[in-house]
């Protein structure tokens, strides 16, 4: 089983921005579509909320947002 670090919401920003860099998928953070420090994430036609960027983000929450994004686990 692969075990995912937890990490906040800057450096899961990071990452994902380079693995959409790497793939040439369009990648867009969208502030204006969330409450209070909540974002919106598309990765080409997927899409997830992010939560606040400074705050963790745990393994089980991270696991579901890279689902919704349809990215693997292995990526990260």
């Amino acid at each position: 089983m692969y075990e995912i670090k937890i990490m906040n919401g800057h450096e899961l920003l990071k990452k994902l921005r380079k693995i959409a860099k790497e793939r040439r998928l369009r990648f867009e953070v969208v502030k204006s579509h969330g409450k209070g420090s909540h974002s919106t994430l598309k990765i080409e036609n997927n899409k997830t909320t992010i939560k606040d960027l400074k705050k963790e983000i745990g393994p089980g929450l991270l696991s579901k947002i890279l689902f919704q994004l349809g990215i693997d686990k292995k990526d990260i």
